[in-house]
């Protein structure tokens, strides 16, 4: 599938402008170890109260920029990976594969862990949750395997799994979880309310503006919107525009191979009925008379 070119430079043109805010809303939300450690009793029903007791391990720029680690951490020996997303993917689990294979790596490299030796090294255990508030309808939760991904089913378990939790947190659903946790409540508030503006018709930056005003006057996220308004603006824009054109991308295509699967149906079919009429003893003037087609493409089609 080929997308014109000057719609690619365009959209990385303006993805680079904005370079500064690669980061997502969602890490920005939760930058405070104090907030993240509240996002995790709420997600485990657990009473953590010491902030320092977390140990960032986000990485940075994994595999491609748009498939950036959220956040990690490491908390009461669970290696724990955060991430949000705004659009539904079955494949989540794969990058969850490759994202934690990176952590331990780098979880080794940094303790001085000998993997070769003969003293079996102890490692946290991986915790996977995926926030999600798309606009296509999920469950509250919803567990995604890897196995489901492989293409046969073995007598004997796989020797490979990752499992992710995935967690609807719109506006409405997960109310349990987002009263237990009033940075994760007013995140969803915010993105409902740009979600609101855009369905009235607002132009993306009008309906970012118009939710950043509501929720300033309602205090809602009211201390990164006043102390980082330009940022986060910015931010929204990358993320919805990075949607958008993938979206664009995916619907083109689906155009692109529909035309094509039409036109190379429509051809077949008629080469399969000039082959019907060679051999049932039309000569080939006479079909491409009936036909409007070359004697020279019907030799081709026939094979002679």
């Amino acid at each position: 599938m080929k997308l014109k070119k000057w719609k690619i430079s365009r959209f990385w043109r303006r993805i680079r402008i904005r370079r500064k805010y690669k980061d997502r809303l969602f890490q920005k939300v939760f930058e405070d170890k104090k907030d993240l450690l509240e996002l995790y009793n709420a997600v485990n029903g657990t009473a953590y109260t010491n902030p320092e007791e977390l140990e960032i391990t986000t990485l940075d720029d994994v595999i491609y920029l748009s498939m950036k680690n959220d956040l990690s951490f490491i908390i009461s020996s669970t290696l724990n990976l955060y991430e949000h997303q705004s659009t539904y993917n079955p494949n989540i689990p794969v990058r969850g594969l490759m994202y934690f294979a990176r952590l331990y790596e780098a979880y080794i490299k940094k303790n001085g862990y000998d993997i070769y030796g003969h003293r079996q090294v102890k490692l946290p255990t991986p915790q996977f949750v995926v926030f999600y508030n798309g606009r296509e309808n999920q469950p509250d939760e919803l567990i995604l395997k890897l196995s489901d991904a492989f293409e046969t089913k073995c007598l004997t378990e796989p020797v490979l799994e990752c499992k992710v939790r995935m967690l609807n947190i719109n506006y409405g659903h997960n109310q349990k979880l987002l009263k237990a946790c009033k940075r994760l409540h007013d995140y969803a508030y915010f993105i409902k309310e740009v979600n609101v503006g855009l369905d009235s018709g607002m132009e993306l930056d009008e309906a970012i503006a118009s939710a950043m005003d509501e929720c300033i006057e309602k205090n809602v996220l009211a201390d990164i919107l006043l102390k980082c308004k330009s940022e986060v603006f910015n931010m929204l824009l990358t993320e919805y525009d990075e949607k958008k054109h993938w979206k664009t991308v995916r619907e083109e295509g689906r155009e692109e191979g529909y035309a094509a699967g039409r036109t190379d149906g429509y051809t077949e079919g008629k080469a399969e009925l000039i082959r019907v009429m060679y051999q049932n003893g039309l000569d080939m003037e006479t079909i491409a008379k009936s036909t409007n087609i070359s004697v020279e493409d019907i030799r081709e089609m026939i094979g002679e």
